[in-house]
């Protein structure tokens, strides 16, 4: 199992709608670790890692995002793999 880690910010309608509760949600059901947080600037910033597959789901689903959202942008690159133990809100 090769695991990869990225790196995204995603820009729009995504603070206020419940955009973290749903990235949660997408992290577990794709299986990956890391985290998800509101930047002070309007963006929402997270960190996934795990198989290349999983990682790819996650940031599929991050690009529709929540009902209520209009995602803009996700901006996305490469990061080093943290080990991450579990998916949180950091904030």
């Amino acid at each position: 199992m090769t695991v990869i880690a990225r790196r995204a910010v995603l820009t729009g309608r995504v603070q206020g709608v419940g955009f973290r509760f749903f990235a949660e949600r997408a992290a577990l059901e794709a299986g990956v670790k890391g985290w998800v947080r509101n930047r002070p600037d309007g963006a929402v910033e997270t960190f996934a890692e795990g198989e290349e597959e999983a990682v790819r789901l996650y940031l599929e689903k991050l690009r529709t995002g929540p009902r209520s959202a209009k995602v803009a942008a996700l901006d996305e690159e490469e990061a080093a793999a943290r080990g991450c133990a579990s998916f949180e809100i950091t904030g």
